[in-house]
């Protein structure tokens, strides 16, 4: 069975997110929240803030396309899996994982590595 996700989730921290000098001085001042609804295999994902608010649909082992709105404005054939208690974002190497009562998001590009956690505000 896997690990329940279901649930608002608050940032408590970030580490390595490197953006550029303007958004970095908004995002210094947001809090996003995270609300995860899960059901079985089937995933939806918001992500809110005062600035950017975006959401995510997807069912675990089904490939489907996304677009990167936003992001670069690209459209992508993404997949995701689970391994172990991680959910696992295939085209740019997200993970999602709850330890200890936290959320974590890990982003992997080359050898850069970013994190955020999260603590459940339910």
């Amino acid at each position: 069975m896997p690990v329940d996700f279901t649930g608002k989730w608050e940032l408590e921290n970030k580490r390595n997110m490197y953006i550029d000098f303007a958004i970095r001085k908004i995002a210094a001042h947001l809090t996003p929240i995270k609300t995860f609804v899960q059901d079985g295999d089937n995933f939806v994902i918001k992500t809110q803030s005062a600035f950017k608010s975006y959401e995510l649909s997807f069912a675990v082992g089904v490939e489907k396309e996304e677009f990167t709105k936003g992001f670069d404005n690209r459209m992508l054939k993404v997949n995701y899996t689970y391994q172990g208690c991680t959910v696992r974002h295939i085209f740019k190497g997200w993970k999602h994982w709850i330890e200890d009562d936290k959320l974590y998001l890990e982003l992997t590009c080359e050898d850069a590595v970013c994190q955020q956690v999260y603590k459940r505000k339910d």
